[in-house]
């Protein structure tokens, strides 16, 4: 076995020798030896660690892919979160004010995708090893909300009544007002009998609402989301900020950053997560390219009481940005854009000038690009606050504001 010092962390969160070679949950500074499998080394012992290695404080953590980092101590994944965003704003020449890192709670996830399967003795349900189709059960989890915790036996159960031996259930746990929200995909097709069972097992749980590969099967109290002062009903599996808290920050945030806009656009707005709550001090506009969200947004408002106008138009604004004409009645422009980021409508942001832009981004390398070139365009970046709601995963979220400088 050859030593390797640790230079760095990827961003999958593997430490990075020279080579290079990648070594999974090991930390800068620390030397490991271990067998060489190509570029990744296995059976890794550690023979100078970090001082910022930590005990993980769940047992699952070493055949579990759900976590990367809980090896390292709190306070370093935040500094090296921070530092992602940097790095992705340096490659571009660009600053990087940041001014917080909110990290959510242990067992705070309140959405998650869980993978079951039928075994001989019955099934199991839990997330999938690190780079592996094998199934980590994960009764002791640290990362799951308990709401979501108690889903496991019904997953295990759809995936005896609904799957092959040979497939996978992908299980989506979230938790409503109304209970847990259930969505699976990837097993048999719903036939009648699939259909009774499936009925029989919402009731026998007690969840709020079953949907099936994309179908509703059983509603039995409405699964609502409450953002600000309306209560929405998403359509099944749709996309939900992870945590209570991570929301709360990124929220209070563009608030912040969006203080005294008469008029906003809420671009990629799902079904209303920020829109609703500015929605009490300003006009809002919110595109989105599923029409269901923008269904389900649109109720929520219309049955909340103190909200301004909203308005809603379904459009996919990878392949038809909001042009200029069409930005020029808005003060200020808020998004929230998949992990592609969204240089279409910053190009059109820009050249709108739009004074005011709330950048609510997934990934530090698209959100750098388009920083970029909104700075080209005249624009200064404001404060960035890291919103690590995927605690103990290599996964960065943040939040920044952009000012037009002539603005």
């Amino acid at each position: 076995m050859t030593g390797h010092r640790i230079t760095r962390l990827g961003h999958h969160g593997d430490g990075i020798a020279d080579g290079p070679v990648f070594a999974p949950r090991t930390l800068p500074g620390e030397v490991v030896t271990g067998t060489l499998h190509g570029q990744t080394l296995r059976d890794i012992r550690i023979v100078d660690p970090s001082p910022e290695r930590v005990t993980p404080p769940c047992r699952h953590f070493k055949s579990c892919g759900g976590c990367q980092l809980q090896h390292a101590s709190d306070a370093f994944v935040a500094r090296w979160k921070a530092a992602v965003v940097e790095t992705a704003l340096a490659a571009h020449d660009l600053p990087a004010r940041i001014t917080a890192v909110h990290t959510s709670p242990p067992r705070s996830r309140r959405r998650a995708t869980i993978a079951a399967r039928r075994t001989k003795a019955g099934a199991m349900a839990g997330f999938h090893g690190r780079a592996s189709d094998t199934i980590t059960e994960i009764p002791d989890c640290r990362l799951l909300h308990p709401d979501l915790m108690a889903g496991l036996p019904l997953a295990c159960d759809l995936a005896r009544a609904g799957t092959s031996r040979k497939a996978a259930l992908a299980v989506t746990l979230t938790r409503s007002k109304g209970g847990l929200d259930v969505a699976a995909t990837g097993g048999k097709p719903a036939d009648g009998p699939l259909r009774v069972t499936l009925a029989d097992l919402a009731q026998r749980h007690d969840i709020a609402r079953l949907a099936w590969g994309g179908e509703v099967i059983a509603t039995r109290r409405a699964p609502e989301q409450v953002f600000g002062p309306a209560r929405v009903v998403p359509p099944p599996g749709s996309f939900l900020q992870a945590t209570d808290h991570g929301e709360a920050a990124l929220l209070t945030a563009a608030a912040s950053i969006l203080s005294g806009a008469a008029r906003i656009v809420d671009l990629f707005a799902g079904c209303g997560t920020f829109t609703l709550p500015l929605a009490r001090h300003a006009h809002l506009h919110a595109v989105e390219g599923d029409g269901e969200m923008l269904r389900a947004l649109d109720a929520g408002w219309r049955h909340a009481q103190g909200l301004k106008p909203v308005t809603t138009e379904a459009r996919d604004l990878y392949r038809r940005p909001l042009l200029p004409d069409d930005l020029a009645r808005f003060d200020a422009a808020l998004l929230d854009p998949p992990r592609a980021g969204a240089e279409a409508q910053i190009g059109q942001l820009a050249a709108a000038k739009v004074p005011r832009i709330a950048y609510i981004s997934c990934n530090p390398v698209t959100f750098a690009r388009d920083a970029a070139q909104l700075a080209a365009h005249g624009y200064e970046i404001g404060a960035i606050e890291v919103v690590d709601q995927f605690r103990w995963s290599a996964h960065v979220e943040l939040i920044a504001q952009f000012t037009l400088k002539s603005a």
